[in-house]
């Protein structure tokens, strides 16, 4: 379509430019009154050089060719210079714009060598002072089409280069997710599968709690890395699991709960209206990952969320006690863990802070929502 529409606007063009040139050319002969009067074979090349900038952008070598030929033939047969160079600077322009570069020079180059050896051999009175505007009328068309060919590659390159980054940020948005599901989940997991190897010689039915908790754990993990994955083919979720977010923090409760680990939820603020969907997946996710980390890394057994929603943020603080001695490059708040957190959070603009802080582990994040005046 965009084709047509491109050819339909040249062939509008030539057949414009052929009228007024071929009117343009008669003022000239009157005005110019050359020792030869333009006659038929003058209005025919005249013609003729601007239908052919009908095929400009298909054919932009051919379309200057035969300007130039017509131009040639134009000028020898003595007729008045007139609108057929500005016909034939418009076809160097479209040659240089749309013909692969190499080419494209090569004939500019024959075409201001006609031009030259017309104004060199013909009896006319411009003679030497006659090469600057006949080398301008190839030389500058030549030159804008080219500047505006490169520019039109730039601003193509810099869309692909968009569009890559694009992807890119999407697909490291994918892998964060996944990251966190199966992180948690395997987590939970591994707590659990201690606890059902270490009660069961003497408990088995508490091993059998615990691997029913595994059950579960790994069900609900396999549910939302389904509804992740679905939402990132835009086709509609698995309704078992619903689109994570700081309303589901008492499954998360549920599921630490079921290794061994107590959390507290205190919710302090009220909240008209729904937040962002991605302030709330934010939210949930730097929980979430907390609280894997606590699984992965803490000795403790209880780990304390707070959840303050205010105008135009919602802060969320993870923290939980610091017992025996870290393993290397936990305390420290430089885990891939916690670089993760902070990119999602800092990605909507808030502020993400995690350490020791008197004997306690603390992820801190406050979130903007655009709830403010």
């Amino acid at each position: 379509m965009r084709w047509i529409r491109s050819s339909a606007a040249d062939l509008a063009l030539a057949a414009l430019l052929a009228v007024s040139a071929a009117g343009g050319s008669a003022v000239a002969n009157q005005l110019g009154r050359p020792s030869v009067p333009l006659r038929t074979p003058g209005y025919v090349l005249v013609v003729i050089a601007a239908l052919s900038l009908s095929a400009r952008r298909s054919r932009p070598l051919v379309t200057l060719m035969t300007a130039a030929v017509c131009t040639g033939g134009y000028l020898a047969l003595g007729y008045a210079y007139g609108p057929i160079i500005l016909v034939l600077m418009i076809a160097v322009y479209s040659a240089a714009r749309h013909a692969p570069p190499r080419a494209a020079a090569w004939c500019a180059a024959a075409t201001l060598m006609m031009l030259l050896a017309h104004l060199l051999t013909s009896d006319r009175a411009l003679g030497w002072l006659g090469v600057v505007p006949a080398a301008a009328w190839v030389v500058v068309p030549g030159a804008l089409g080219y500047g505006l060919r490169l520019r039109h590659q730039a601003g193509q390159q810099a869309r692909a280069e968009a569009i890559r980054q694009r992807l890119d940020d999407e697909r490291l948005r994918v892998a964060q997710e996944v990251h966190d599901v199966v992180g948690h989940g395997l987590a939970a997991i591994k707590m659990q599968a201690d606890i059902a190897l270490h009660v069961m010689p003497r408990q088995p039915d508490q091993a059998r709690v615990a691997l029913e908790a595994i059950s579960r754990t790994s069900q609900q993990a396999l549910d939302e890395l389904r509804t992740t994955l679905a939402a990132v083919r835009h086709v509609d979720g698995d309704d078992r699991a619903p689109t994570a977010g700081l309303g589901r923090l008492n499954d998360l409760r549920r599921r630490m709960a079921d290794a061994g680990v107590t959390v507290r939820v205190h919710t302090t603020g009220g909240r008209a209206g729904a937040l962002p969907p991605a302030v709330d997946l934010a939210g949930y996710r730097v929980v979430q990952e907390s609280l894997t980390n606590v699984l992965r890394h803490g000795r403790c057994e209880q780990a304390d969320v707070t959840v303050q929603y205010a105008t135009d943020s919602v802060t969320i603080t993870v923290a939980n006690p610091i017992t025996g001695t870290p393993t290397p490059g936990t305390g420290t708040g430089t885990g891939t863990g916690i670089i993760g957190m902070r990119a999602r959070v800092e990605a909507l603009g808030g502020d993400f802070v995690a350490g020791p802080v008197a004997r306690r582990f603390e992820v801190h994040a406050r979130l903007p929502t655009g709830g403010g005046t």
